[in-house]
C-alpha cells in the first residue's frame, strides 16, 4: 500500500482519467467490430474446478464454502476463458468472443499485471491463417495502421536473426548462440524449448513489428499444447503470435479437436510440472468431453491492456489501467 504525502494510502487511479476514457472508446470500437461481423459476445465463469496444466502458467487458487460443500470446494481463477468457450463452441454457439479479466500468478511489471483484460475469440471454419487476417484487421483498426502485416515463420525468424535452425540445430548450438548474445545463468539446462524461448525473447522478439504488425507462425509442436499439428510437417504446430514494436499482443491456434491427444498432452504437461516441483492440478474433464464435438475452428487471445498501451503511445500498463497490483 503506497502512502500519499500525508501518510494515508494514495487512493487515486494510476492511469490518467483521459487515458481511461480513451480506453473505454477503444473497447466500444472492439465490440462494434465483432457486432458488424456477426460474432456473439459471451460470458463464462472466472472460477473453475480445473486449472491450467501449462508449467509456464500458474493459477490463483480459491475455495468455496457453502451449501453442498461444507468442507470447501477447491477452485481456480482462470488464466484464460478458453476451456468454457470451447464447450460453447461444441454446443453449437458459432463464432463467439469474450472480453474478461484473467488472472496469472507471478506476472507483474511494466508490461505485466497478475489481473489483466483479455479478448478471446473463436471462428468455426477458420484455419490459423484465416484468423490472422481477422486479427490483423482488428489490431490495425485500433492502432491506426494502414500497412499490411509482415508474416514470418518461427523457423525463418531464427534463421534470419540468429542464423540457426530451431528444429535441427543441436542443443550446443542453441547454448552457444545464447552465450554469444549475453544470456547467462542457464548453462546446465537441458530443455531445448527453454533455450529456444530465451533466444526468442532476448534476440528475436525485440526485432519483430518495428515498422508495423508482425505475425510469427508455425511454432515447434512442443510449444503448442492446444494446437493442431501441421499436416505437412508434424514437427510444427499451427500456432501464431502477433507482435508490434517488439511487444507480444496475441497468441492463436488452429484448435486441436482430438480429446485423446489433448489428454496425452495435458498429462505430459503435468509430468513437467511434477519434475519442476509445481502444484499438481486437476484436468478439465468437461473440456475433454466437449472436444469430441468441437467444430474445426481457430481461436486467439489478445491482451487488451498492451493493445491500449500501444494505441495510446504509453510506455507501461500503469498508464492505461485504473489500478494495478501495487494499489488495488
Amino acid at each position: 500500500m503506497a502512502p500519499g504525502s500525508d501518510g494515508r494510502p494514495d487512493w487515486q487511479p494510476v492511469a490518467p482519467l483521459e487515458n481511461l476514457r480513451r480506453r473505454a472508446r477503444l473497447l466500444q470500437r472492439i465490440r462494434a467490430f465483432f457486432a458488424e461481423r456477426g460474432v456473439m459476445e459471451v460470458e463464462t465463469p472466472a472460477l473453475s474446478r480445473a486449472a491450467i496444466t501449462d508449467p509456464h502458467l500458474q493459477s490463483f487458487a480459491a475455495r468455496y464454502s457453502g451449501p453442498g460443500h461444507a468442507a470447501g470446494l477447491p477452485l481456480y481463477l482462470h488464466t484464460s476463458p478458453e476451456f468454457p468457450m470451447k464447450r460453447l463452441l461444441a454446443a453449437g454457439a458459432g463464432p463467439i468472443y469474450q472480453l474478461c479479466k484473467v488472472f496469472r500468478q507471478g506476472e507483474a511489471g511494466r508490461r505485466h499485471n497478475p489481473e489483466f483484460t483479455l479478448l478471446e475469440w473463436y471462428r468455426p471454419g477458420y484455419d490459423h491463417h484465416a484468423l490472422m487476417d481477422e486479427v490483423e484487421a482488428l489490431a490495425a483498426s485500433v492502432l491506426g495502421l494502414a500497412e499490411r502485416a509482415e508474416r514470418i515463420s518461427y523457423r525463418e525468424a531464427f534463421r534470419r536473426y540468429l542464423n540457426i535452425d530451431p528444429l535441427e540445430s543441436p542443443l550446443d548450438a542453441l547454448r552457444a548462440a545464447a552465450r554469444d548474445h549475453g544470456i547467462r545463468g542457464f548453462d546446465a539446462e537441458e530443455q531445448r524449448d527453454l533455450w529456444l524461448d530465451l533466444l526468442l525473447s532476448h534476440c528475436i522478439e525485440p526485432e519483430l513489428g518495428r515498422e508495423g504488425l508482425c505475425f510469427l507462425y508455425d511454432y515447434p509442436a512442443s510449444q503448442a499444447a492446444l494446437a493442431r499439428l501441421n499436416p505437412e510437417d508434424p514437427r510444427l504446430a499451427e500456432r501464431f503470435e502477433l507482435y508490434y514494436r517488439g511487444v507480444e499482443l496475441a497468441n492463436g491456434f488452429h484448435e486441436l479437436a482430438d480429446a485423446g491427444e489433448q489428454r496425452r498432452r495435458f498429462e505430459t504437461e503435468r509430468t513437467a510440472r511434477r519434475k519442476q516441483g509445481l502444484e499438481q492440478v486437476p484436468l478439465d474433464e468437461y473440456l475433454l468431453a466437449a472436444l469430441e464435438q468441437l467444430p474445426d475452428c481457430s481461436g486467439v487471445a489478445l491482451g487488451i491492456d498492451r493493445l491500449v498501451m500501444l494505441a495510446l503511445g504509453a510506455d507501461s500498463l500503469d498508464e492505461v489501467m485504473a489500478f494495478t497490483i501495487d494499489n488495488c
